[in-house]
């Protein structure tokens, strides 16, 4: 059993861990960095899993944080297909799955999340896919050379863009959800059919409101998708984007305190100095909400890893970044979003959604609480300001919705 000794333990594979690296290393740090993750690969952006990535337009190499030769030449030392088993945040040290012990001084826990996972009958059949990493994205992209049909079943961000893809490959998707409209809970109905709309128009079918019962297969193979109401889809094979959950098994063993996440404070440090946590795992007291949040994505996940890197250097930085999100469907169209809105009172439309190009203003309590745009990224700079500022935006509304006036200085 080796022992290795470092100053900073990264745990976690994705892009958190792989931006702390960075930015300890870019703002001077000079102690060991090893970051430690269970996929066969460094870390790389997830976004193109369900894009560009399983299209075919973008490759491995494409879609790494950082060429695996930066790791090497900035002294950051990458385990790959190894997990930490046992953390003791007292002792500082970590047990990895390959037996051998790391002394650290602080360490990130970044460790994601897992999908949820549907346990019906036939779940067991070949041809069941779930989306988390490379490897998930690379099997779908082999189960697209023979199929002609696809089954999703889901109606948020992995659901559809999947079905975005594989439509413009020229497959056959058919979306089967609990939903009414597409994106309906984290957006409203209206911003939901706008989407569900441009996902019709290109070919995909769509079932609202209607739960799984089970799977039915051939040979061992699934070929058919059945719900509660008795709908039956006929597939080649079925993607389930039935959401993920936080893995928190190392914080939870590590004795850290945890409500919906590991709890940070402002500054993503846990209830153990020295210990941080950021992306899935993360919950912290957000300064520009005011209020303690958890996000899943890609870009917040991206942004905490550089916070943390700053405070592991002593930085007292607190963690004031608005979270943005990013979605596309293939070329058709694409969607920027500042939030997140757990509620609102109502929304405010500059534009509305039957002209192409709109933004959503989420209002709570006569303060934008979110924001959503098609086509007015502007909007969205203002927006993100306003949510940052907690502006009251009541006397505001007029030149808000008037799609000529010049808003860019509001909040100023």
């Amino acid at each position: 059993m080796a022992e290795l000794v470092v100053e900073y333990l990264l745990i976690g594979g994705g892009i958190a861990s792989g931006n702390c690296a960075r930015h300890l290393r870019e703002q001077g740090a000079d102690g060991e960095i090893l970051l430690v993750g269970r996929e066969p690969d460094p870390p790389y952006d997830r976004p193109p899993l369900s894009k560009t990535y399983v299209r075919g337009e973008e490759k491995r190499d494409d879609i790494l944080f950082r060429p695996e030769s930066w790791y090497e030449e900035n002294r950051v030392q990458v385990k790959t297909l190894t997990s930490v088993m046992k953390l003791d945040v007292e002792e500082r040290v970590a047990t990895l799955s390959t037996k051998d012990q790391v002394s650290f001084q602080k360490a990130l826990l970044a460790t994601g999340s897992n999908v949820h996972i549907l346990h019906v009958d036939g779940a067991e059949l070949d041809g069941i896919h779930y989306l988390r990493t490379m490897r998930n994205s690379d099997a779908l992209r082999d189960e697209l050379e023979q199929a002609e049909r696809v089954a999703i079943v889901g109606g948020s961000y992995i659901a559809t863009e999947l079905a975005a893809s594989f439509t413009a490959l020229g497959k056959h998707c058919e979306l089967i959800m609990l939903e009414q409209v597409v994106h309906e809970r984290a957006f409203g109905p209206e911003v939901g059919r706008f989407f569900q709309g441009v996902l019709e128009q290109h070919g995909v079918v769509v079932h609202p409101l209607q739960e799984l019962e089970h799977f039915e297969g051939e040979d061992g193979r699934v070929r058919k998708v059945v719900t509660k109401s008795g709908l039956q889809i006929e597939c080649d094979f079925v993607v389930i984007g039935a959401g993920v959950h936080p893995d928190l098994h190392l914080a939870q063993q590590a004795g850290l305190k945890l409500e919906s996440g590991i709890v940070t404070d402002r500054y993503l440090e846990a209830s153990v100095p020295g210990i941080f946590a950021a992306g899935d795992v993360a919950e912290y007291d957000s300064v520009v909400h005011g209020r303690r949040l958890r996000i899943e994505h890609w870009d917040v996940a991206f942004n905490q890893g550089k916070t943390v890197a700053l405070n592991m250097l002593g930085k007292q930085q607190p963690h004031d970044v608005v979270p943005y999100f990013w979605s596309d469907l293939a070329d058709w169209t694409s969607m920027e979003y500042v939030g997140p809105a757990r509620d609102w009172d109502e929304i405010w439309w500059r534009g509305r959604p039957k002209d192409g190009k709109f933004t959503a203003w989420y209002i709570k309590g006569a303060r934008v609480a979110a924001a959503l745009t098609v086509g007015r990224s502007d909007d969205l700079t203002v927006a993100a300001r306003l949510l940052a500022g907690g502006v009251d935006v009541s006397a505001e509304r007029q030149r808000i919705e008037n799609v000529d006036e010049d808003i860019s200085e509001l909040g100023i």
